[in-house]
C-alpha cells in the first residue's frame, strides 16, 4: 500500500520527531511510541531554546502559549509555535515549529509537523499531521470505532488492499500540504495523501490518494 507509506506522505526533515519514524514503514506504527520518544529526547533539548515547564513538558522559549491553555505531559512545543486560548493538550504530543493549536482545540497522542494549523474547535487524537497540513474549523479525527474493534486501513480507491493495524485507537494520518474542509470527520484508519483536499462536511475513511480532491466517497478525483 504505497500511498500510506511514511516515505510517500511526509518530509521527515519537517519535524523534531524525525527519529521516531526510523525503521518504520507506515506512520501509525509510531503511535504507541510517541510517549517514550518525548521523554527520551526531552532532556537532550537545547536549554538555550527550550524550558522545562513541568513533568515531561518542554516548551520552546520562542513559542507563545496562552495562559488559559491546559498543557499535560509528555509534551514538546517547538519553536515559534502558538498555543491559543483554551487549547487542551492532554499529553503525548509533539507540536512542530510555527504550528498553531487554536481555541478549544484538543490534542492527544499526536505528532504535529512544522507549520501545521489546527486553529478552531478541532479534536485530533492518535494522529499524525504532516508539514503545512490544515484542518478547517470544526473538523475532527474520530479515533475509536463504534464497535471498539481494532482498526483496519483500507485502500478503497486504488489497490483495494487492507492492512490490520492491531490498534484500537487510530485517528488519521495526514500527509504534507493536506487541506481538510470545515466540519469534516476523519474516521478511524483514515490516511490522506499529500497535497490532497477534503471538501467541507465530508465523512472520510480509508486511504485517499495523494494529489486528490475528496468530494464524497464516490467522487475522489485527481487534481489537474
Amino acid at each position: 500500500m504505497e500511498n500510506a507509506k511514511i516515505s510517500e506522505l511526509y518530509d521527515l526533515n519537517q519535524t523534531i520527531a524525525k527519529d521516531l519514524f526510523e525503521g518504520l514503514t507506515y506512520p501509525w506504527e509510531a503511535l504507541p511510541k510517541i510517549e517514550e520518544f518525548i521523554i527520551k529526547i526531552g532532556e537532550s533539548l537545547d536549554p538555550a531554546k527550550f524550558e522545562k515547564k513541568g513533568d515531561n513538558i518542554w516548551i520552546a522559549k520562542s513559542a507563545t502559549v496562552a495562559p488559559t491553555a491546559c498543557l499535560n505531559g509528555p509534551l514538546i512545543i517547538d519553536e515559534e509555535a502558538e498555543i491559543r486560548h483554551c487549547a487542551f493538550i492532554r499529553g503525548k504530543a509533539i507540536i512542530g515549529k510555527n504550528s498553531v493549536v487554536g481555541n478549544s482545540t484538543e490534542l492527544k497522542n499526536v505528532v504535529i509537523f512544522n507549520n501545521v494549523q489546527v486553529p478552531h474547535y478541532n479534536y485530533v487524537g492518535d494522529s499524525i499531521l504532516g508539514y503545512k497540513s490544515h484542518m478547517g474549523a470544526g473538523s475532527i479525527t474520530s479515533n475509536v470505532k463504534s464497535d471498539k474493534t481494532l482498526v483496519v486501513v483500507k485502500d478503497s480507491y486504488d489497490t483495494k488492499e487492507t492492512i490490520e493495524t492491531g490498534l484500537k485507537k487510530f485517528g488519521a494520518m495526514l500527509g504534507d500540504f493536506v487541506e481538510v474542509g470545515c466540519n469534516s470527520v476523519l474516521n478511524p484508519g483514515t490516511v490522506i495523501g499529500s497535497h490532497s483536499n477534503i471538501y467541507p462536511t465530508s465523512s472520510v475513511r480509508g486511504v485517499v490518494p495523494s494529489n486528490s480532491i475528496f468530494k464524497d466517497k464516490d467522487h475522489v478525483v485527481k487534481k489537474k
